[in-house]
C-alpha cells in the first residue's frame, strides 16, 4: 500500500521561501519517478518538478526554474521541494505524486498513480 504525505505548506510574503516534504511509505523514492504538482483555484493542475533520483533525472517547469529545487533523501525515503523567491502566482495546493515507471518515462506527461492529500501554499504580495 503506497502512501504519500506532504508537509510544510503555509503562508509567506513574496520573496520568501518554503520547504515542502513528501514522506513515502510502500514506495522507494530513490528508485522511482516522483513529482510535485500544483493546482490553483480555477486553474488546471500543472507539473512543477519531476525527479528520478537513481537515474539523476530532474525536470523543472519553466515557471519555477532558478527558484525551486527538489531533493531526495534515501534514509528518510522523502522528497523535498525547496521553494525560494516565491511569487503570488505560486499560490496553489501542492501535491506529491509517484509513478511506477522507468526513468525514460519519467516526465510531466507520465501517468502518476499515487497522490498525497496536498498542502496549501499561499504567497501574498
Amino acid at each position: 500500500h503506497v502512501q504519500l504525505v506532504e508537509s510544510g505548506g503555509g503562508s509567506v510574503k513574496a520573496g520568501g521561501s518554503l520547504r515542502l516534504t513528501c514522506a513515502a511509505s510502500g514506495y522507494t523514492t530513490s528508485r522511482n519517478c516522483m513529482g510535485w504538482f500544483r493546482q490553483a483555484p480555477g486553474k488546471a493542475r500543472e507539473g512543477v518538478i519531476i525527479i528520478y533520483s537513481s537515474a539523476g533525472i530532474t525536470r523543472y517547469a519553466d515557471s519555477v526554474k532558478g527558484r525551486f529545487t527538489i531533493s531526495q533523501d534515501s534514509a528518510k525515503n522523502t522528497v523535498a521541494l525547496q521553494m525560494n523567491s516565491l511569487k503570488p502566482e505560486d499560490t496553489a495546493m501542492y501535491y506529491c505524486a509517484a509513478a511506477r515507471t522507468g526513468w525514460l518515462g519519467c516526465d510531466f506527461t507520465t501517468r502518476f498513480e499515487y497522490w498525497g492529500q496536498g498542502t496549501q501554499v499561499t504567497v501574498s504580495a
